[in-house]
């Protein structure tokens, strides 16, 4: 892609990294508004938004920090490892948003569809995963159109219900995002080029 093909849209999409530790600089209230408005205008399967986001900072940061490292022991390598970087991250971060699934598009969708159960539950439990999942890129979009840095740490599934416990949240655990101001700039990592993950079928 030449750099006349980019866009300011596509420049951020590009400019995205993943970043692990931050500044002590604070994020305002004004900008995670507007990150968290970017994430709610993702699309959704019928328009239902059944995602929450928890603003998480403080005091009650600091026992998430203590939660993920106190809970790394318990896992072998390389999860632990991978639970203590995402500590790590979390302390040094301003602000972590925390992204739950309500369950309410299950709820409706097997209400509303007259077919087995079991299979509205994975049809639906499905659309909240990617609806949720396009809001949550969105949110890490729109961090980077404002020159703020995020990491997704999805490691943290592995102790998904203590998450929800001291959040004090029922839903199904989707993401957990360090928000802040990048400490150091990262190139990033290089991609697989198109030509090996694009079929073309006609």
């Amino acid at each position: 892609m030449s750099s006349s093909d980019i866009n300011e849209t596509l420049a951020n999409i590009m400019a995205r990294r993943s970043v692990r530790m931050y500044t002590d600089q604070d994020v305002s209230d004004g900008d995670i508004m507007t990150i968290l408005s970017a994430a709610n205008q993702a699309p959704s399967a019928h328009n239902n938004q059944s995602w929450r986001f928890v603003v998480v900072k403080g005091v009650k940061k600091g026992e998430l920090v203590d939660l993920v490292s106190r809970r790394a022991g318990d896992f072998p390598r390389p999860s632990s490892t991978l639970l203590r970087m995402a500590s790590r991250s979390i302390a040094s971060s301003p602000v972590t948003i925390a992204v739950i699934n309500t369950g309410e598009l299950i709820r409706h969708g097997t209400e509303l569809f007259d077919v087995d159960k079991d299979i509205a539950y994975d049809f639906f439990r499905t659309m909240e995963i990617q609806s949720s999942a396009a809001a949550v890129e969105n949110m890490l979009i729109a961090a980077t159109s404002l020159g703020i840095s995020t990491v997704w740490l999805g490691i943290l599934f592995l102790i998904k219900d203590d998450v929800l416990d001291l959040l004090g949240e029922k839903g199904e655990f989707m993401a957990v995002v360090p928000v802040g101001y990048a400490s150091r700039q990262s190139s990033g990592p290089t991609k697989r080029p198109l030509e090996m993950i694009v079929k073309k079928v006609e």
